[in-house]
């Protein structure tokens, strides 16, 4: 398995919490933590930006995706609203988590609350070339549930 080096720098707000980190040894997704000041309630349907306290540098040619986690979307119904969201190589602010509390119910986040999941990628960069016509193939243009159910 290859392995980076992540640099994460904690902010002002976040002296405490822990770092992202990996819940078991299988585990694709480090868990990010809420370092809210106070409890937070998310009202159904409503939707919030969850601060880390974090921001990380991350080698060219990476990127991390913040990621639902599967356990908090089951129960309570709550998810990201740009799932995932994208985090670039060159970013350097603090990251945070837009949450959606798809729920009946409220849903309060509390300090130290794994929210979300960091997936680190390789990223590739694509060249674009303009075409008059591009390869056929046996699916063609079908799409929007062409197949069914």
């Amino acid at each position: 398995m290859d392995r980076i080096v992540i640099k994460v720098k904690r902010l002002d707000h976040n002296p405490d919490l822990p770092l992202p980190s990996y819940h078991s040894d299988g585990s694709s997704g480090l868990d990010l933590h809420a370092a809210v000041t106070e409890d937070l309630t998310i009202q159904a349907n409503e939707i919030r930006l969850i601060p880390t306290g974090l921001s990380i540098s991350l080698p060219r040619g990476y990127e991390a995706q913040v990621r639902a986690r599967s356990g908090l979307a089951l129960r309570h119904g709550i998810g990201l609203v740009n799932s995932p969201g994208t985090i670039d190589a060159d970013y350097r602010g603090e990251i945070g988590v837009i949450l959606i509390n798809w729920g009946t119910e409220p849903f309060t986040v509390r300090r130290g609350d794994r929210i979300a999941q960091m997936v680190i990628g390789k990223v590739y960069r694509a060249e674009v070339e303009e075409v008059d016509e591009i390869d056929p193939t046996n699916r063609g243009e079908g799409g929007f549930g062409h197949s069914g159910i």
